[in-house]
């Protein structure tokens, strides 16, 4: 008989410092963003070379999240989440300190390979140290928030250190962030206890495999969304990501110590949530493109002003996170939360979808848009994220947290691609349809506007059918009777041995 579950005492003073470096990761997703034009004229990076700044973190990120997870369970979390700490804070702070286009995208690429370090290693944490079900749904109610609202702190976050300050702050900002987490981590979290001693050892194919076939679908759909999806660079790198991907899964069924063991991702329920995760994610980042450029392109907000627009978003979150999924989690099935959380996000979609190139109809429109997409997203996110880690072993519980991040990071590149492309083809046909009311050259740069926010308005169009999905997906695939935790209580920490070839 298993010896019972002996809580950390100091579990929900963790949970600051574990919820402060996970914000630091996610704020970096685009903290950059509105900073780019700055360091791009400072640093003399050319139009062709500017995307790196966000590919090479995303390259690295997407493509060792699995690394990372399975390191966090060979290393163990706390220690992984310290060597992630310290790296990130280095590598923004070269960042910060770039003399030259190289050494920015260098710095990139190296806060990348220390994210996928971190985000595995802090979700994996949260798993193994709330064990029950009513402080799991507290403690990933506040994690669902600022896994979900955090991309949107970003955009304010970089707004505001870009004008006040200088976009280098921007990177450098990390550093003393990323030094109070890790006295935090020194001082407040210990390693739970392990109890098992099955070894794991490290996939060094699996990891090769993963990481290649991961980087290449995100590179291949942020190419697409530059050159276009008929380029044949785009095309070639998708075609090698399915290939490495298919190539994977056939070592993952025959490797005895698999880098992602499919038990994690072949149950019925957990699958689901990583698929709504990552579709519920393809939605979100197309709302960030869409409005962030429409209210500077069309209506000239300054960056800081455009960052502080997404707060009702964030409001959403944690209304959504902590008073509606974390409240009701334990009492009712986890599809019963996601479906109505995933058609509250699409009616904000729609919401969105109104918006005019005449008058910005913020209040009437862009506000209760996104105060419903946030409302909506808070309450998938925070219950799809403790449904994928819930249950899981605790050998597996970093490269189960992984997948989380995993299914994120692709989400978000190849909504950015996706939906991009979509609203650039409405825009090119809106303005082949109504090319009769150009009668000059002076009509060419209001077409223009209207096509774009057309474009726009069908992107978020498509955003909400992918919410309209993710209820789909949800109400089929995630078929879990009881709620989260009823009946039984999260598993014992089994850890393992770890031995390294």
């Amino acid at each position: 008989m298993e010896p019972p579950v002996v809580l950390d005492p100091r579990r929900w003073r963790a949970l600051a410092f574990i919820c402060l470096a996970q914000l630091m990761v996610v704020l970096d997703g685009t903290v950059v963003n509105i900073a780019l034009p700055n360091a791009k004229a400072d640093l003399n990076i050319s139009d062709a070379n500017q995307q790196w700044v966000i590919t090479a973190y995303a390259l690295a990120f997407g493509g060792l999240l699995l690394f990372g997870g399975r390191l966090a369970d060979m290393w163990g979390r706390r220690r992984t989440l310290m060597v992630g700490l310290v790296g990130f804070a280095a590598a923004s702070a070269l960042g910060g300190a770039a003399v030259s286009q190289e050494m920015l995208f260098g710095a990139r690429a190296l806060q990348g390979a220390f994210g996928a370090l971190l985000a595995p290693a802090v979700l994996s944490l949260l798993t193994v140290m709330f064990a029950t079900p009513s402080e799991r749904a507290r403690a990933f109610g506040i994690f669902g928030a600022i896994a979900g609202g955090g991309a949107a702190l970003g955009l304010i976050l970089g707004g505001l250190l870009t004008q006040m300050l200088d976009w280098r702050w921007t990177m450098y900002i990390n550093v003393p962030v990323a030094v109070v987490a890790l006295l935090g981590v020194i001082l407040e979290i210990k390693e739970p206890p392990k109890l098992g001693n099955q070894p794991i050892r490290l996939d060094v194919l699996g990891v090769v495999l993963a990481g290649s076939g991961l980087a290449l679908i995100v590179y291949g759909f942020s190419r697409a969304a530059e050159e276009g999806w008929g380029d044949g660079g785009t095309i070639a790198s998708l075609v090698a990501a399915v290939v490495l991907l298919a190539a994977f899964v056939g070592w993952q069924m025959r490797c005895r110590y698999p880098l992602l063991p499919l038990r994690v991702i072949l149950d019925r329920a957990r699958g689901g949530a990583y698929l709504s995760v990552g579709l519920s994610t393809i939605a979100m980042f197309g709302s960030f493109l869409f409005l962030t450029l429409y209210m500077q392109n069309v209506h000239h907000y300054s960056p800081l002003s455009a960052g502080f627009a997404f707060l009702p978003m964030v409001f959403g979150m944690l209304i959504g996170s902590t008073q509606i999924a974390a409240r009701l989690i334990t009492r009712v099935p986890p599809r019963f939360l996601i479906v109505p959380g995933a058609l509250i996000g699409a009616v904000g979609m729609l919401f969105l979808s109104q918006i005019s190139a005449d008058s910005t109809r913020y209040w009437s429109v862009i506000l209760p848009g996104l105060f419903l997409v946030g409302c909506g997203m808070g309450t998938v996110f925070m219950t799809t994220i403790n449904l994928a880690t819930f249950g899981v072993e605790s050998r597996d519980a970093g490269v189960a947290s992984a997948m989380v991040n995993t299914s994120q990071q692709v989400g978000g590149a190849v909504g950015t691609a996706l939906l991009n492309t979509i609203a650039a083809n409405a825009a090119a046909s809106y303005i082949t349809d109504h090319s009769g009311s150009i009668h000059g050259p002076a009509d060419i740069p209001a077409m223009r506007m209207l096509a774009m926010v057309h474009g726009e308005s069908v992107g978020f169009m498509i955003a909400a059918a992918i919410l309209g999905l993710v209820a789909v997906v949800a109400g089929f695939l995630i078929n879990l009777r009881k709620p989260i935790g009823a009946g039984q209580e999260a598993p014992s920490p089994e850890p393992a041995r770890t031995v390294s070839e």
